[in-house]
């Protein structure tokens, strides 16, 4: 397999799932806005959509979409108990998970604080937005380690990506103390440490 990524974006969610998983992947950076991967080959003619992630399985098909991939991960190695069985309560559970971060952070995250061409009226409400969903995971997460059930999951993983853009922002999670807590937990897992090394995130 081989992961179309750019450091710090949504793409990291399926990077870390990789490598939580155990699976072997090839790993190509990608600038988005050059729409160049790092050995100057035509992003678009990989994804004429432009964006990250691709995930480019062995037999040559290329596939998009974060929720989507990383379902698709984590049931490549149902040991690592990435996602639960299917017909369970807790899959279904992980399922809403993935919607909720794909509908209600990631697309309030980007493009509206990305761009700065987006009105301030507009950035209040979008981050007034985002504080009441800060809050919903914040107590979601009361007493828990993980979003569901007893272990991580591909939802911690993808909300984990999603949420690390708030400080890149200049939004603060401190007033959401469990959130800020799982933030830590999560970013200290040996896998999620390989991944930021990986995009040049974290410096030894």
């Amino acid at each position: 397999m081989k992961l179309y990524f750019s450091p710090a974006y949504c793409s990291q969610a399926v990077h870390i799932a990789l490598r939580e998983a155990g699976l072997a992947a090839d790993y190509v950076k990608v600038d988005t806005v050059a729409a160049r991967t790092e050995e100057g080959a035509d992003f678009r003619a990989i994804n004429p959509r432009g964006y990250v992630p691709v995930l480019e399985l062995d037999d040559g098909s290329r596939h998009t979409e974060v929720a989507a991939l990383l379902q698709f991960v984590a049931d490549l190695a149902p040991a690592s108990g990435l996602i639960p069985a299917v017909g369970s309560r807790d899959r279904f559970v992980v399922q809403q998970c993935l919607t909720f971060v794909s509908s209600e952070l990631h697309k309030s995250f980007s493009p509206w604080l990305f761009h700065k061409e987006t009105a301030d009226s507009t950035r209040k409400a979008v981050k007034d937005k985002l504080a009441a969903r800060f809050a919903d995971v914040d107590s979601r997460l009361a007493g828990r380690e993980w979003l569901v059930g007893d272990r991580f999951t591909v939802a911690d993983a993808y909300a984990f990506t999603i949420l690390s853009w708030a400080p890149m922002l200049g939004i603060s999670l401190a007033a959401f103390p469990n959130l800020s807590a799982w933030m830590g937990r999560v970013r200290a897992r040996p896998h999620v440490q390989a991944t930021l090394r990986a995009e040049g995130l974290l410096k030894d």
